[in-house]
């Protein structure tokens, strides 16, 4: 490599460029990429979006924060909520504590800041 280098040195008429490294910034195949306001980023199964906590996190990211154009989509609230509803999900939560989890997110108001969310989200135990 190193004599590669020189080589190209000695040319002076090339150039070499590098593929600059990004991070990965689609999801995989079955899989859709959300951003908390906290910054954190989630990959999560499109199986997610049937799930009507989803729907809600969308509809109010929506509220929020506007259709995005060229950006991610943020929801609006922090990684630790959003840790706490991938899980229940996953876990497939009954329609009881869905409906308690939906009545508390429609009665919060967010703001999109790290620093302070006006609505802490309390955990709902149940499952």
């Amino acid at each position: 490599m190193a004599r590669k280098w020189k080589k190209m040195a000695g040319i002076g008429r090339r150039t070499i460029s590098f593929p600059v490294l990004i991070s990965r910034r689609v999801a995989d195949k079955g899989h859709f990429v959300v951003y908390t306001a906290d910054k954190k980023r989630f990959v999560v199964p499109l199986a997610y979006l049937s799930s009507k906590i989803f729907q809600e996190l969308f509809r109010m990211s929506e509220e929020e924060f506007g259709l995005p154009r060229d950006g991610p989509i943020t929801f609006a609230c922090d990684a630790a909520f959003m840790e706490y509803v991938v899980s229940l999900v996953q876990r497939s939560v009954s329609k009881e504590l869905e409906k308690a989890l939906l009545a508390s997110l429609a009665s919060c108001q967010y703001f999109a800041t790290a620093e302070a969310l006006s609505c802490r989200q309390i955990p709902i135990d149940g499952f």
